[in-house]
């Protein structure tokens, strides 16, 4: 077939439904069928809803037709003369793979509904058929997009003023976060319609929200991690006693935590994780830092840093991020020991490449046919994150969120990570899917007065005599206790970013201004890095 004659089949669907008004061409439909006779009810039905409607008798002249005319979508009778609707459906594929294609069959066989699913018809129709009925799975096909976009344009521009108000209104961490929530949903549906118009205006919504939030951690952090409960959140030292606790006994459990994943990132791999488990989802908050060493110990030891630092004085060395999550294993045995007052079996494992992953895939089952708890944690959107900023090409692949989000889904439904999921599954054990702190996006520059002593993380600092420019863009405090941090000397003081800030110094500032500028980090105060998800996976 030339390539002028594909290039007819490959050209986007035009505008449909209510746009199909004066000056728009509306869709055309090729039906192919033996008894168009008995089609015009149909015919007629579909011509006075504005589609633009051709009738042939045979597979072969409509394949002919199809190669100087341009058609919307085909409606297809399985049952011919001559060429089978599956043989012209088999060429159609060949020649226009994105063209919608109906079968039309009087079989009602699974057999022939098999071969036409196999073959990748839009939809499958079981004559006799009404004309309401080939009306709605032509509207769902032609009009369905445009429609789901208009419906989602309205249902945003009710619901933004409401928004708007909850923002101003919101005081606790419960209201805040299910505002948080509540704007991922919105911006997955947004990027889903492609509206990008309505998702700039939620992102300067998100700004202030992030704002607020900001406000709230800074007025009300020493108070959850001094008194705990309500109105505070659940935080990282109270993941395992919370939401795994209640499920553990006399069973295998399972528990995956990642690295550095958001809540949108969450979200968008939902949909393959709930292909095999029910899911119950909650929310709780990230200790401050939100950084590995703090946040992800918290959640193994059920202890906050300062504690941490007390009991395992030969462990903790100050918070950077590598060299201080070396005893999960024993801090998870212990933990769970403490939290059911009993021994208890454990496995963990550790998994940052595709080897690794494969040897851990090599043990799961095992692990998992037995009592006990296993604890898997997953470091590639970490590694993804971090990689970012050194590397141009993962530069470029994820700009922004919702880049970052799709290479996230890609790596997840490849992953020995969804395959430990689905081994879960199988076997009918329950999961704890968490992450232990996020990421942001950040924009800003601040910059920050350091000595040598000061650590080396781009969203907090902790040292002696500690001053940055913009005292607005962190919280800052000079007593570890009211962060519940590993005390330090008499001059020390700790600052963490607010908002999208990041740390830059004088003497480098165009250096870090240009490296750091626009990347995702983490360590700071924000809801992308605080609130995060624990859900409950249970096998169907």
């Amino acid at each position: 077939m030339a390539v002028e004659d594909r290039a007819r089949f490959a050209k986007p669907p035009r505008p449909t439904g209510p746009a199909r008004r004066a000056g728009i061409r509306s869709d055309r439909i090729l039906w192919v069928d033996d008894e168009v006779d008995l089609l015009k009810p149909h015919l007629m039905l579909l011509r006075g809803e504005g589609y633009e409607v051709d009738a042939i008798m045979n597979g072969n002249d409509a394949l002919e037709l199809l190669r100087t005319e341009t058609y919307d979508l085909v409606l297809l009778d399985e049952q011919m003369p001559g060429l089978r609707g599956m043989d012209v459906l088999k060429e159609l594929r060949r020649r226009a793979p994105r063209l919608p294609v109906v079968m039309v069959t009087k079989s009602e066989a699974d057999s022939t509904m098999h071969e036409a699913i196999g073959q990748r018809a839009d939809d499958y129709i079981v004559k006799p058929t009404s004309p309401r009925q080939v009306l709605s799975v032509v509207t769902r096909l032609l009009a369905g997009p445009a429609l789901r976009h208009e419906q989602i344009s309205r249902d945003f521009a009710v619901r933004f003023g409401e928004l708007r108000e909850k923002v101003a209104q919101a005081s606790g961490w419960k209201e805040w976060a299910e505002l948080y929530s509540e704007m991922v949903d919105w911006e997955l549906r947004l990027e889903e319609s492609n509206e990008r118009g309505l998702k700039e205006i939620l992102e300067s919504l998100l700004t202030d929200v992030r704002r607020g939030y900001c406000d709230l951690v800074e007025s009300q952090y020493e108070e959850w991690v001094h008194a705990g409960g309500e109105p505070g959140p659940t935080l990282s030292v109270d993941v395992l006693r919370r939401f795994l606790l209640p499920v553990l006994g006399d069973e295998s459990a399972l528990l995956v935590i990642m690295d550095c994943m958001r809540l949108d990132q969450w979200r968008a791999i939902l949909p393959q994780i709930s292909e095999y488990f029910e899911v119950e989802e909650a929310l709780y908050s990230s200790v401050l830092p939100t950084a590995t060493p703090f946040a992800r110990n918290a959640i193994f030891s059920g202890l906050f840093p300062d504690e941490l630092a007390e009991r395992h004085e030969s462990w903790w060395g100050g918070g950077e991020e590598s060299g201080y999550n070396w005893f999960e294993d024993e801090l998870l045995q212990r933990h769970l020991e403490e939290l059911l007052g009993a021994p208890v079996r454990t496995h963990y494992e550790k998994i940052f490449s595709s080897e690794e992953g494969g040897a851990m895939l090599g043990r799961l089952a095992s692990y998992l046919s037995e009592a006990s708890v296993t604890a898997l944690v997953f470091g590639f959107v970490d590694l993804l994150t971090h990689g970012r900023s050194e590397s141009k090409l993962l530069w470029e692949m994820a700009r922004d969120a919702s880049a970052l989000r799709r290479l996230t889904v890609t790596w997840f439904e490849r992953s020995a990570a969804f395959e430990a999921l689905r081994q879960a599954a199988r076997q009918g054990v329950r999961v704890l899917f968490t992450t232990d702190h996020g990421s942001l996006h950040c924009h800003r520059p601040a910059t920050v007065y350091a000595k040598r002593d000061a650590t080396a993380n781009l969203r907090y600092k902790f040292g002696d005599d500690l001053r940055v420019e913009n005292p607005s863009a962190v919280l800052a405090r000079s007593d570890a206790d009211a962060l519940r941090l590993p005390p330090g000397g008499l001059k020390t003081n700790y600052l963490i970013c607010r908002e999208d800030y990041f740390f830059v110094y004088p003497t480098k500032l165009r250096e870090y201004q240009q490296r750091y500028r626009d990347s995702f980090l983490h360590g700071g105060i924000s809801p992308e890095e605080m609130i995060l998800p624990a859900a409950l996976l249970t096998p169907r």
